[in-house]
């Protein structure tokens, strides 16, 4: 399996098109190969392609592959074309995979007909429309000089009908900085789109944007859209926004346009050859051609092309300048094609660089909250404040999944156990269930998870000892109810929980209880330690897979006393001698699961109090690295619920150092890596002093000032 697989292919059905922009990097750029290329994808080029995603997405393992059709203008191969196009790739690709089939275009040709196609085969569309007439008719125009907007707009009237809604992909607009950027946006976001995504015009060092080095003008237009986005409460997602919001807390880039994850893309032409992706044609022409085709290539020999492996080297990738640049890593050297320069090739920053680093600079001071939070300060505040997170995610959750039989019970008796004092802590025990937090996620967008929600709520009114009853269909044999344990069902279907104040009894739809029901129950173990809330050993949760590291299988009975005792074994030791931990660090841990031997302690990534253990770890190694990993945890909550820098900021990482080599001279006996550890902390910590201090939020000083009474206390 490749480490970062091709998850979107962009098949060109028609290489001609209805309009005549002036802005089209296809046919207005130095790349001109589509005059040499079939106007029209050929049936058999559509079956080899369709192979090759398939024989790709085997090798990969890939659930889903994403399927854009595109041009020139792909409505122009007409209706009964279209409709085999999907057939086709359907047929051949539903069998090992989920096929992702969308369509970008201009819109002025689109149908009722053309929908009805889409709607047959779950054809997501998107739309380009640079914003009100004004602005749209600045650049495109149809081949007679006419206006396109009307007809554009005709079309998104169309995909914004109840029949269609579904099918509506998004907006896409190319930003020209002489249109004014809160009528474009105020246009855009007029029609109600489920997305937008603003572009960069394509341009190089050789031919460079109009207002280049005349300030940062399309920093300048950006922020005012950001501002204007954010007045308007966010209304929908804007991707080039998510991105910078995304990658400035540390999460993923969320566009190729930004950042510094591998490109997953390949193109195929009409004529079924293999290129790079679009935008390089606007930097010279051939500089997307790979010299393959899907005919006798395929996509592990794509993937090996040096100019594909250019684009996917991360930070490695870019040029020096950018890699000392702070804000690389929301940036990532901007697009690939803008770098370049017919002197130094791709090697680089983007010919955007200057308001690229402004917008990212004035998106990460609009998003910094400086105030001081509880949090920082008390390790149980910490600890409320990610329940109160899991809270907020679900009553987003119940906006979401309100109207469906089974959930709407949930929710009333969710309700009713937080209204009862008595009772209510069950609820939040539950909630901070490290392992929680990914169902709730994913079910902000459907009912996928909607049986793992109910198993939630039957575990919070089974350590509530209230009796109630919940019916919910569950698809698998078995039910985990979280921080408590998994019952095994005698089939997958419909089934019944009856919740009683000493316990509870499953009954499928015909309302048979197990005679066995108590050996078809597995309980967690727990870790009871004197002075410090109980640790649950969860080696069963279906979300536990969220470390660096392979989680192991359930352990038998007795590798499971083993794994306790060794646990309970380092715990002793730790209590002991409390090396390195900060004050109420100790108790931030509430959940380890076993990992596979060999994969040492690693944290998780699902929130606050997730550990991860290898089987046949030794006690002195968690002794040793746990107060490491228990500072890493709680830096990386806080960055949760506070901000501790201005984002995006390299004071984050140096507090990270900072906090990291402290714990390492806390762990070690007076010597020399004592004094290294030591002497590299304060390195850090005088960098944050000056001249990082502005890049410190009232939380981030709070921390630094605890760390040098730390630091003093190890150096005296």
């Amino acid at each position: 399996m490749t480490a970062s697989p091709i998850q979107a292919i962009v098949l060109k059905v028609h290489s001609l098109c209805n309009l005549a922009c002036d802005h089209c990097y296809i046919y207005e750029h130095a790349d001109q190969s589509w005059r040499s290329r079939p106007a029209l994808i050929s049936g058999e080029t559509i079956r080899q392609v369709a192979r090759r995603i398939a024989e790709h997405t085997v090798n990969e393992r890939l659930d889903s592959v994403a399927v854009i059709l595109h041009g020139g203008e792909p409505l122009l191969v007409g209706p009964t074309r279209l409709r085999h196009i999907c057939a086709e790739l359907t047929r051949i690709l539903s069998p090992v995979t989920t096929p992702d089939l969308r369509i970008h275009t201009n819109g002025v040709r689109l149908k009722r007909e053309h929908l009805e196609i889409f709607r047959e085969f779950g054809v997501r569309v998107g739309v380009s429309l640079d914003g009100d007439r004004a602005a749209n008719d600045r650049h495109r125009l149809d081949r007679r000089g006419r206006s396109s907007h009307d007809r554009t707009l005709r079309a998104i009237e169309l995909l914004r009908l109840p029949e269609y809604r579904h099918l509506f992909l998004g907006l896409l607009c190319t930003v020209d900085v002489a249109n004014d950027p809160v009528t474009v946006h105020d246009a855009l976001t007029a029609l109600d789109p489920p997305r937008i995504d603003y572009l960069l015009p394509h341009s190089t060092w050789d031919n460079p944007p109009p207002g280049h080095g005349e300030g940062t003008p399309y920093a300048d237009w950006l922020l005012k859209v950001f501002d204007r986005w954010e007045e308007q409460g966010r209304p929908m997602p804007v991707r080039t926004f998510a991105s910078v919001l995304s990658t400035l807390r540390g999460g993923p880039s969320l566009t190729e346009a930004m950042g510094l994850a591998p490109s997953d893309l390949a193109v195929v032409e009409t004529d079924g050859t293999f290129e790079q992706a679009d935008s390089l044609k606007t930097a010279y022409d051939g500089a997307a051609a790979t010299g393959y085709d899907v005919f006798r290539n395929g996509f592990a020999e794509f993937l090996e092309h040096p100019g594909v492996r250019a684009r996917r080297l991360g930070l490695d990738g870019v040029s020096e300048t950018c890699r000392r640049c702070p804000v690389v890593e929301t940036c990532g050297g901007g697009l690939y094609a803008h770098r370049y320069s017919t002197e130094r090739g791709f090697d680089n920053p983007s010919v955007f660089c200057a308001d690229l680093r402004a917008f990212v600079e004035g998106v990460a001071e609009r998003i910094t909250e400086h105030a001081l939070v509880p949090a920082t300060t008390d390790h149980r505040e910490l600890r409320l404040a990610q329940v109160e997170l899991n809270r907020t995610l679900l009553a987003r959750v119940n906006t979401t999944l309100a109207g469906s039989q089974e959930w709407d019970a949930a929710w009333r008796l969710l309700v009713r156990l937080d209204s009862d004092e008595a009772v209510s802590g069950h609820v939040d025990t539950v909630l901070a269930h490290p392992y929680q937090r990914v169902a709730l996620h994913r079910s902000l967008d459907g009912p996928t998870d909607l049986p793992r929600l109910m198993a939630a709520t039957t575990a919070a009114a089974v350590l509530a000892g209230v009796e109630t009853t919940l019916v919910w269909q569950q698809p698998g044999p078995e039910v985990h109810l979280p921080t408590l344990g998994t019952v095994r069902l005698s089939r997958p279907g419909r089934l019944r929980f009856t919740v009683t104040s000493d316990g509870f009894r499953v009954s499928d739809a015909r309302g048979d209880v197990p005679s066995d029901l108590p050996a078809r129950w597995r309980p967690l173990k727990t870790l009871d330690l004197p002075g410090r809330p109980r640790i649950v050993i969860d080696d069963a949760d279906p979300y536990r897979d969220c470390y660096p590291a392979p989680v192991s299988a359930p352990l038998g009975p007795g590798d499971l006393m083993l794994f306790r005792e060794r646990l309970r074994a380092a715990y002793e030791v730790l209590h002991r001698t409390a090396s390195g931990l900060p004050e109420g660090g100790d108790t931030l841990l509430t959940t380890i699961t076993p990992l596979v031997a060999g994969a040492g302690l690693r944290l998780g990534t699902n929130g606050l109090g997730a550990l991860g253990v290898a089987v046949d770890f030794e006690p002195e190694h968690l002794v040793r690295e746990l107060p490491l990993l228990g500072r890493q945890s709680r830096l990386a909550s806080l960055r949760q619920v506070a901000d501790l820098t201005v984002a995006g900021s390299v004071a984050g990482r140096l507090l990270d150092e900072a906090s990291e080599e402290i714990g390492r001279a806390a762990a070690d006996s007076p010597g020399r890596s004592r004094a290294r550890a030591l002497e590299r902390a304060r390195n850090a910590l005088n960098r944050l002093g000056t001249p990082l201090g502005d890049q410190l939020t009232e939380n981030g000083t709070y921390l630094v000032d605890e760390l040098h009474r730390e630091w003093a206390g190890l150096h005296g």
